[in-house]
Protein backbone atom coordinates (compact mmCIF):
# COMPACT_ATOMS: atom_id res chain seq x y z
CA UNK A 1 0.00 0.00 0.00
CA UNK A 2 1.64 3.63 -0.60
CA UNK A 3 2.07 6.02 2.23
CA UNK A 4 -0.48 8.30 2.52
CA UNK A 5 0.60 10.08 5.51
CA UNK A 6 1.67 13.98 4.95
CA UNK A 7 5.40 14.89 5.15
CA UNK A 8 4.34 18.39 5.13
CA UNK A 9 5.35 20.72 8.40
CA UNK A 10 2.26 22.60 9.93
CA UNK A 11 3.91 25.79 8.85
CA UNK A 12 3.69 24.33 5.27
CA UNK A 13 0.18 23.41 5.42
CA UNK A 14 -1.25 26.72 7.16
CA UNK A 15 0.32 28.74 4.17
CA UNK A 16 -1.08 26.28 1.57
CA UNK A 17 -4.69 27.02 3.83
CA UNK A 18 -3.88 30.27 3.30
CA UNK A 19 -2.96 30.33 -0.35
CA UNK A 20 -6.19 27.58 -0.87
CA UNK A 21 -8.22 30.56 0.84
CA UNK A 22 -6.82 33.82 -1.19
CA UNK A 23 -7.40 31.48 -4.23
CA UNK A 24 -11.07 30.86 -3.22
CA UNK A 25 -11.90 34.50 -2.37
CA UNK A 26 -10.54 35.44 -5.73
CA UNK A 27 -13.05 33.14 -7.27
CA UNK A 28 -16.24 34.56 -4.90
CA UNK A 29 -15.35 37.97 -6.04
CA UNK A 30 -14.68 36.98 -9.38
CA UNK A 31 -17.94 35.02 -9.61
CA UNK A 32 -19.62 38.25 -7.66
CA UNK A 33 -18.42 40.63 -10.59
CA UNK A 34 -19.80 37.94 -12.90
CA UNK A 35 -23.44 37.47 -11.64
CA UNK A 36 -23.98 41.29 -10.23
CA UNK A 37 -26.80 42.94 -12.33
CA UNK A 38 -24.83 45.62 -13.61
CA UNK A 39 -22.14 43.04 -15.25
CA UNK A 40 -25.25 40.84 -16.82
CA UNK A 41 -27.10 43.81 -17.89
CA UNK A 42 -23.53 46.03 -19.21
CA UNK A 43 -23.33 42.19 -20.99
CA UNK A 44 -26.45 42.03 -22.39
CA UNK A 45 -26.00 45.66 -23.83
CA UNK A 46 -22.22 44.23 -25.25
CA UNK A 47 -24.16 41.65 -26.86
CA UNK A 48 -26.73 43.88 -28.30
CA UNK A 49 -24.73 46.36 -30.12
CA UNK A 50 -22.78 43.77 -31.52
CA UNK A 51 -25.12 42.71 -32.57
CA UNK A 52 -26.46 45.52 -34.03
CA UNK A 53 -23.78 46.98 -35.63
CA UNK A 54 -23.10 43.14 -37.21
CA UNK A 55 -26.65 43.41 -39.12
CA UNK A 56 -26.40 46.87 -39.82
CA UNK A 57 -22.99 46.20 -41.78
CA UNK A 58 -24.75 43.13 -43.35
CA UNK A 59 -27.15 45.88 -44.19
CA UNK A 60 -25.20 48.53 -45.72
CA UNK A 61 -23.77 45.74 -47.76
CA UNK A 62 -27.23 44.69 -49.12
CA UNK A 63 -27.90 48.23 -50.03
CA UNK A 64 -24.61 48.81 -51.35
CA UNK A 65 -24.64 45.99 -53.75
CA UNK A 66 -28.50 46.77 -54.85
CA UNK A 67 -27.80 50.39 -55.72
CA UNK A 68 -24.45 49.31 -57.73
CA UNK A 69 -26.45 46.69 -59.22
CA UNK A 70 -29.03 49.40 -60.34
CA UNK A 71 -26.78 52.12 -61.34
CA UNK A 72 -25.06 49.19 -63.18
CA UNK A 73 -28.29 49.41 -65.26
CA UNK A 74 -28.91 52.83 -66.11
CA UNK A 75 -25.06 53.57 -66.01
CA UNK A 76 -22.33 52.29 -68.54
CA UNK A 77 -18.74 51.37 -67.15
CA UNK A 78 -17.50 54.85 -68.51
CA UNK A 79 -19.82 56.64 -66.35
CA UNK A 80 -22.18 57.44 -69.25
CA UNK A 81 -26.23 57.38 -68.91
CA UNK A 82 -27.92 54.23 -71.03
CA UNK A 83 -30.52 56.34 -72.47
CA UNK A 84 -32.20 53.38 -74.19
CA UNK A 85 -32.91 52.17 -70.45
CA UNK A 86 -33.21 56.23 -68.72
CA UNK A 87 -35.80 56.98 -71.11
CA UNK A 88 -38.12 54.81 -70.59
CA UNK A 89 -38.08 55.17 -67.30
CA UNK A 90 -38.06 58.49 -66.74
CA UNK A 91 -41.46 58.57 -69.22
CA UNK A 92 -42.83 56.24 -66.85
CA UNK A 93 -42.12 58.49 -63.80
CA UNK A 94 -43.41 61.67 -65.65
CA UNK A 95 -46.72 59.40 -66.46
CA UNK A 96 -46.96 58.58 -62.53
CA UNK A 97 -46.74 61.61 -61.60
CA UNK A 98 -49.09 63.43 -63.97
CA UNK A 99 -51.85 60.94 -62.82
CA UNK A 100 -51.11 61.59 -59.59
CA UNK A 101 -51.63 65.32 -60.08
CA UNK A 102 -54.82 64.80 -62.33
CA UNK A 103 -56.41 62.49 -59.64
CA UNK A 104 -55.51 65.36 -57.01
CA UNK A 105 -57.05 67.60 -58.93
CA UNK A 106 -60.14 66.07 -59.67
CA UNK A 107 -60.55 64.69 -55.74
CA UNK A 108 -60.38 68.71 -54.81
CA UNK A 109 -62.63 69.77 -58.08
Amino acid sequence: MADTADTRTPAEIEADIRRRRELLAETLDEIGVRVHPKTIVGDAKAKVVSNIDHTLGRAYVQVNRVVSDVRAQFVDEEGAPRLERVVPVALVAVGLVGLLAFGARRRRG
